[in-house]
C-alpha cells in the first residue's frame, strides 16, 4: 500500500502532493468527526460516571485535529513523496515538524486539562482530602518539561547542555530548599498512606488536635476546638505520631469513669447510668450504652459508662452533659459519690502533736499504739 502511494505521489507535481495530503488528511479528521466521535458521544452520555464526560469533552478535538495534522506529517515523512530532496526538507519544515509540533502541544494541554478538571471533581465531592491539587502542580511540571523536551528535538535543538545546566540548578535549589523539598515529600508520603483527609478530627503526639481544615504542598492546617488555625509542617507531621479519632469510621467512643460507695446496689446503679446516656440526644442508639465495672477501689466501686457519638468533635460537649445528667440522677436517688476524707483523733482534749499527726496512708491502729 505504502509502495503504491509512493508511486501515486512520485509522479505528481509539488503543489498536487501537498493538495493530496491536505484532502487525505482532512477528509479523514472529518469523517471520524462526523462518525465515530458522534458514535462514542452516544456511548459516553448513557453511563452513570462523569468523569468519563469530562475525559470525551477535553479529547474531543485533540482526536479530529492530530488525525487531520498527523496525516499531514506521516505523508510528508513517506519516501518518494517527491523526488526533490531540497523540496522533500522543505516540505518537512513547513508541514511535517509544524504539523507533529502542534499535536505535541494539542495534547500536551489535553492531558494536564483532563489531570486538572478531575481533581476539581474528586475535591469538590470530597472524595480525597485537599492535597490532591498538589499532583495536579506536579503533573502541569512533567507535562510542560516532556513537551518542551520533545519539541527541542524535533527542531533539532541540543538538549544536553540545557539537561547539564538543569541538574545543576536543581541541587541548588534542592540545597536551598531543603525544608520545602522535605515538607513536600512528607506530605507525599501522609497521602501515600492516606494518613487523613479534610474533615478528619486528629491528635498529635504533642497534644495538638483539631479538624484538618487544608493540606496543601509545605503545611497541614488544623482548626481547634477554640477556633484557632494551627499549621503544621508536613515534614513534622511525617515523623510524629497521628491518631485519626475520624478513621476508619467517624464515631467516637466516650468512656466516662464512675464510682459509687461500697453498698450501694450495683444493679440499680448500673440502669440508672444507662438509661441517662441513652436519653443524651448525642449519645449514638447503636452500639447501645453500657456500664462496665472495673475495679474495687480504695473507696469506691470504679465503673466506666462506655457509649458513642457520631463526631469526634462532639465528645467534649456530650462528655459535659453525661457528667451533668449522672450526678443530677444520682442525687435524685440518693446514691453517694465517695470522695477522700481525712479523720483529725484527739485524746485528752488537744490535738495530737504534729510528730504523732497521722501520716499519709496511716490506719487509725497505728495510731492507737
Amino acid at each position: 500500500m505504502l509502495t503504491e502511494l509512493n508511486e501515486f505521489l512520485g509522479g505528481l507535481q509539488p503543489w498536487q502532493v501537498t493538495a493530496v495530503v491536505l484532502g487525505l488528511s482532512f477528509g479523514g479528521a472529518l469523517l471520524i468527526e462526523m462518525v465515530g466521535i458522534r458514535l462514542l458521544s452516544r456511548v459516553v452520555t448513557r453511563t452513570e460516571s462523569d468523569l468519563d464526560d469530562v475525559v470525551f469533552e477535553t479529547i474531543r478535538w485533540p482526536i479530529v485535529i492530530s488525525v487531520a495534522l498527523g496525516g499531514v506529517w506521516i505523508l510528508t515523512q513517506a519516501p518518494g513523496s517527491t523526488t526533490d530532496v531540497v523540496a522533500a526538507d522543505q516540505l518537512d519544515q513547513f508541514f511535517g515538524k509544524p504539523s507533529l509540533s502542534i499535536i505535541v502541544l494539542l495534547w500536551a494541554w489535553a492531558l494536564n486539562r483532563i489531570v486538572n478538571r478531575v481533581v476539581e471533581r474528586v475535591k469538590d465531592r470530597g472524595d480525597k482530602f485537599d492535597f490532591a491539587p498538589v499532583f495536579s502542580n506536579v503533573w502541569t511540571l512533567v507535562v510542560t518539561v516532556g513537551a518542551a523536551v520533545f519539541l527541542l528535538d524535533l527542531w533539532g535543538v541540543e538538549i544536553t547542555p540545557l539537561i547539564g545546566a538543569a541538574g545543576i540548578a536543581g541541587i541548588a535549589v534542592g540545597f536551598a530548599a531543603k525544608d520545602t523539598v522535605a515538607n513536600f515529600f512528607g506530605g507525599l508520603a501522609l497521602y501515600f498512606d492516606d494518613t487523613y483527609k479534610i474533615g478528619d478530627y486528629v491528635v498529635l503526639d504533642d497534644g495538638e488536635a483539631g479538624t484538618v481544615v487544608r493540606v496543601g504542598i509545605r503545611s497541614t492546617t488544623l482548626l481547634t476546638r477554640d477556633e484557632v488555625l494551627v499549621t503544621i509542617p508536613n515534614a513534622v507531621l511525617n515523623a510524629a505520631k497521628i491518631i485519626n479519632e475520624s478513621a476508619p469510621q467517624r464515631r467516637k467512643r466516650i468512656r466516662v469513669p464512675l464510682g459509687v460507695a461500697y453498698g450501694t446496689d450495683i444493679d440499680a446503679f448500673e440502669a440508672l447510668a444507662v438509661d441517662v446516656a441513652s436519653e443524651e440526644s448525642l449519645v449514638l442508639d447503636s452500639p447501645t450504652p453500657r456500664m462496665r465495672f472495673r475495679s474495687f477501689g480504695d473507696s469506691a466501686l470504679e465503673y466506666e459508662l462506655l457509649c458513642w457519638v457520631n463526631n469526634p468533635n462532639q465528645h467534649k460537649r456530650a462528655l459535659h452533659n453525661l457528667n451533668r445528667a449522672i450526678y443530677k440522677a444520682l442525687m435524685a436517688a440518693e446514691i453517694e459519690i465517695p470522695f477522700p476524707q481525712r479523720d483529725l483523733h484527739v485524746r485528752n482534749g488537744s490535738a495530737v502533736p504534729p510528730e504523732r499527726a497521722d501520716p499519709v496512708g496511716a490506719s487509725t491502729d497505728d495510731l492507737a499504739e
